[in-house]
């Protein structure tokens, strides 16, 4: 699409560095167009507050805040954790949350009949994969604009330096200014020191963690949680019902008064690079640890052990950006099928950044105890075992055989 065609523009908003000197940027690139940001609110509050009169301020003709935190959690958090879908320790708390908010964001570029969508997401990052492949999946005529692919800034020092000719404010510096996402579900940390994977992440440096506090900053004394699942999903805090935004809010207090859920690792982007991230996720820390306990006892050894392969792949999906697709929905009917017993009780300890199993139930537990007893019991036959080793261990005494009849 030729530039002089492009009149609207519907801009993935987040206040942040990027998305602050885009919308002066569009308007001096793109012949003054008129440029409609929308921020997703997945539960970061603190960084909403100002955030249509700086919006307007730099540009913008309106803002749209789209409160999306119960669906993110419902339709995509959750969804994970039923499933266990992991990429490399990560809990996807930023690549679970970018399909609900392209999806919206294709959604209004539709309805305000606008000529194309842009967001601030760099070259070399994850998320522009994520946000253009949700938007194909809306509005696959849609324009994309991605001025980190068109613009001759190179680095978020350049960044604030064409910020500070526009005027537009900034509550940070480049020597302060990790590059953050947050929500409800975690809040990452990049840039600065942490691009250097010597560096110990500065934990007990006030203001460095958002979340909650370093183990080493944890109270002495252990805090003791419930929580209550039905279905694979968590419902329950010490047996008071709880929807899923006061559910994560409870666990988040109590896992980050506790230092739960701190990650430094180094991951492969999609892109090919590697990259070291910081993560905060004292909420769904727990909620992971609780819903595999919980398993352990619901689920059959080879249910248990193939659902572990496909919660790797649903975490791959999701890193990649694949959530629209329909080997993702066919991953969750598989999942939603293994999760129609795994109802019932976890409790667990919280200690100074470690979870520790305090006590499991359920009324579809596979566990019995008489069964896995060591002492007498009524209902297993030792005897049968000798049997059984004898027809499993078959192959091997081939193969044994053989290698003695020829001196192998």
């Amino acid at each position: 699409m030729k530039k002089e065609d492009i009149k609207k523009v519907v801009l993935a908003y987040s206040g942040g560095l990027d998305t602050s000197i885009i919308i002066p940027w569009l308007k001096e690139n793109y012949n003054n167009c008129e440029v409609i940001a929308v921020t997703g609110n997945m539960g970061q509050k603190d960084e909403l507050e100002g955030l249509e009169e700086k919006a307007l301020a730099t540009g913008a003709s309106k803002l749209y805040i789209e409160d999306l935190t119960k669906e993110f959690l419902d339709n995509y958090a959750f969804e994970a954790l039923k499933a266990g879908a992991v990429y490399e320790q990560y809990l996807l708390g930023t690549a679970l949350a970018r399909p609900p908010i392209a999806k919206r964001i294709a959604e209004i570029a539709l309805e305000e009949k606008a000529d194309a969508i842009c967001h601030g997401c760099t070259g070399k990052g994850n998320d522009q994969v994520r946000f253009e492949l949700t938007i194909k999946a809306f509005a696959p005529d849609m324009h994309i604009i991605a001025p980190w692919r068109e613009w001759d800034i190179k680095s978020r020092k350049e960044e604030i330096e064409y910020a500070q000719v526009h005027n537009i404010p900034l509550k940070f510096s480049a020597e302060t200014s990790y590059s953050k996402d947050k929500n409800i579900w975690h809040l990452s940390h990049e840039g600065l020191d942490l691009e250097y994977p010597e560096n110990e992440p500065k934990y007990n440096e006030p203001g460095f963690l958002e979340m909650g506090v370093s183990p080493e900053m944890a109270p002495d004394k252990a805090t003791y949680v419930s929580i209550g699942f039905e279905k694979g999903i968590p419902t329950s805090i010490d047996g008071v019902k709880m929807d899923s935004v006061e559910l994560v809010t409870k666990l988040n207090q109590l896992g980050g008064e506790n230092g739960i859920g701190l990650l430094d690792i180094v991951e492969n982007r999609l892109v090919g690079m590697k990259n070291r991230g910081v993560y905060e996720t004292p909420g769904g820390t727990i909620l992971y640890k609780a819903h595999a306990m919980l398993e352990s006892i619901c689920l059959d050894k080879d249910t248990m052990h193939f659902k572990e392969m496909v919660g790797k792949k649903l975490g791959e999906l999701v890193y990649n950006g694949l959530w629209f697709t329909p080997l993702r929905e066919a991953i969750k009917a598989f999942v939603d099928k293994t999760q129609e017993t795994v109802t019932g009780q976890v409790k667990l300890k919280l200690y100074k950044g470690n979870i520790i199993n305090a006590g499991v139930s359920s009324p579809y537990s596979l566990y019995d105890p008489e069964i896995a007893t060591f002492d007498e019991d009524e209902v297993y036959n030792q005897k049968d075992s000798e049997g059984f080793i004898n027809l499993f261990g078959l192959p091997l005494e081939v193969v044994a055989r053989m290698k003695a009849k020829n001196n192998i």
